[in-house]
């Protein structure tokens, strides 16, 4: 199984100081970052665009993990590779926009990491026909648009099912992701944690990096 890796999300962070910010968790021990991108179109908020993501990559020493919760990745997802994303997510309820596979081949064929994203209410069999060419899925543990929602357990069991099913790549779980609930989501076979405010908020941050990763490791299996 992949290794845990913390990934602390920059909606979260100070926008008027993100690059002391990108240091800070870097510092403390971050094996991600992640960018959450949101349209005001497939989610009601909008946030980071291309440019961000490039100044964010100047000066990141670790992957940028880009999670595209937009309705049109197909006409976005090139200005954000050319940003520097290393990991790009979008999501599979948007497959009746475009055609899905040939975005997945799309960003692999750039040399990029690709993943698809599943909101709560989306189930596991939505991913079956594209679950051999991911290299990521990012299971949404609330739903997509806003930060410092409540995580909702009954996700886990579509983390459980997926690592049933052979996905053998990076597993990752998105909202709420705190020192109470990173366990359970390690337990049900996750190994990429999304925290946005549990590691921005903490006063001590490399010590908060450290603690999640510690309870993610003792809840494996």
């Amino acid at each position: 199984m992949p290794p845990i890796r913390i990934a602390p999300s920059l909606l979260s962070a100070d926008f008027a100081r993100l690059g002391e910010e990108v240091r800070s968790v870097e510092a403390g021990g971050a094996d991600w970052l992640h960018l959450d991108v949101m349209d005001g179109h497939f989610v009601p908020n909008l946030t980071f665009g291309p440019c961000v993501c490039a100044a964010v990559k100047r000066c990141a020493r670790v992957p940028l993990d880009v999670h595209l919760m937009i309705t049109d990745p197909w006409r976005y997802a090139d200005a954000f590779l050319d940003a520097g994303a290393d990991w790009l997510t979008f999501h599979v309820e948007v497959a009746g926009h475009g055609d899905v596979g040939r975005l997945l081949d799309h960003v692999r064929g750039r040399g990029r990491k690709v993943g698809l994203s599943l909101q709560p209410d989306t189930p596991v069999a939505a991913l079956s026909p594209f679950l051999d060419r991911l290299d990521l899925v990012l299971v949404m543990s609330v739903f997509a648009g806003f930060g410092g929602q409540q995580f909702r357990r009954e996700v886990l069991p579509k983390v459980e099912e997926l690592r049933r099913l052979g996905f053998a790549g990076e597993l990752s779980m998105d909202g709420g992701i705190a020192p109470a609930t990173i366990g359970s989501g390690a337990a049900a076979g996750a190994n990429v944690f999304v925290a946005g405010t549990a590691v921005f908020g903490a006063p001590d941050r490399p010590g908060r990096i450290a603690e999640l990763r510690g309870l993610a490791g003792a809840a494996r299996r």
